[in-house]
This record gives structure tokens, sequence and C-alpha cells, in this order.
């Protein structure tokens, strides 16, 4: 990726590795409501992708 980058004259910088410091519970109906809200996005935002996928 590097040399992709660097070929349109832009140097190339490493980035440190950024660990998650949160622990998500999903268990429980907190949980439930974050996975089925998370859900509805990406059918909506993906909604032609999945449509393409139901019919091939």
């Amino acid at each position: 990726m590097n040399k992709k980058i660097e070929k349109y004259g832009v140097k190339a910088v490493t980035r440190p590795h950024i660990a998650a410091t949160k622990q998500l519970d999903l268990s429980g109906a907190e949980g439930q409501q974050i996975v089925k809200s998370e859900t509805k996005l990406v059918l909506r935002t993906h909604k032609k992708t999945f449509d393409k996928l139901a019919h091939m």
C-alpha cells in the first residue's frame, strides 16, 4: 500500500495501533437492542448489495 500512495507524491506515515478500551456486553436486553439497531443500519446502508446477493 505504501508504494501506491507514494506513487502520487504523498509520503506514507506509520500509525500506532490503538487498542479498544471498552468491552461491550451484548447479553441481555440492552445488548439485544444494540444488535438490532446496528443490523437495521447495515441493512439500510447496503440495501442494494443485499438485493443483488439475494437474486444471484
